[in-house]
C-alpha cells in the first residue's frame, strides 16, 4: 500500500503488482525514492481525472527516469477510483505522471496495439480516501502557462510512502 498525504487529507492506493508488474513497480520505485514528496497535482478535470506527480511546488517539471513499456493490456479497465499512468501521444512514454479517474473511461482503454488502441496502463486503485479525491475534483481550475486545468490554489502531494504490510 502507498500513502499520498495531501493537504486536502491522505489517499491510500493499492498496487496491482499482478497485472501491471512493471508499472507498479516504477510507481513504487518513485514512491522509495521520495519523487513524489511535495509535488502538485497539476492537472484536475472534474467528470475525468485528477492528474499530478510531475511538477514541484513552482511549477517546474521534475526530471525522471526513463519510460517504460505500456503494460495496458493487462485487462484492468479504467474505472472511478483506479491510478493510471499518464503519457504522451506514444504510448509507451510513461515516466511518473499519474492520474486518478473520477469517472469510468472507457474510452482510456486498451483496445489494441496500435497507436489509437493502446490505451492508458491502469496499475492501482484507491482503497482508501475517495473523499478526498472527491474534494480535489471540485478545486476551482485556471491557466498556468500553457497549462489548462491547473488548480488555482495547490493540491499539493506532501509526501508519498510505502506502508510495509505483513503477509
Amino acid at each position: 500500500m502507498i500513502t499520498l498525504q495531501t493537504n486536502f487529507g491522505d489517499i491510500v492506493i493499492a498496487l496491482n503488482h499482478d497485472k501491471a508488474p512493471k508499472t507498479a513497480a516504477n510507481f513504487e520505485r518513485y514512491v522509495r525514492e521520495g519523487f513524489y514528496d511535495n509535488t502538485l497535482f497539476h492537472r484536475v478535470i472534474d467528470g475525468f481525472m485528477v492528474q499530478g506527480g510531475g511538477f514541484d511546488l513552482d511549477f517546474n517539471q521534475k526530471p525522471t527516469h526513463e519510460p517504460i513499456d505500456n503494460e495496458a493490456d493487462n485487462g484492468l479497465e479504467n474505472r472511478v477510483g483506479t491510478l493510471a499512468m499518464a503519457r504522451t501521444q506514444d504510448p509507451h512514454s510513461a515516466t511518473a505522471q499519474f492520474f486518478i479517474n473520477i469517472a469510468d473511461n472507457d474510452f482510456l482503454n486498451h483496445r489494441g496495439k496500435n497507436l489509437q488502441g493502446w490505451g492508458y496502463c491502469v496499475f492501482g486503485e484507491v482503497v482508501e480516501g475517495m473523499d478526498v479525491v472527491e474534494r480535489i475534483k471540485s478545486v476551482k481550475t485556471t491557466r498556468r502557462g500553457m497549462h489548462a486545468d491547473v488548480p488555482a490554489e495547490d493540491v499539493i502531494i506532501q509526501s508519498a510512502r510505502l506502508q510495509e504490510t505483513a503477509d
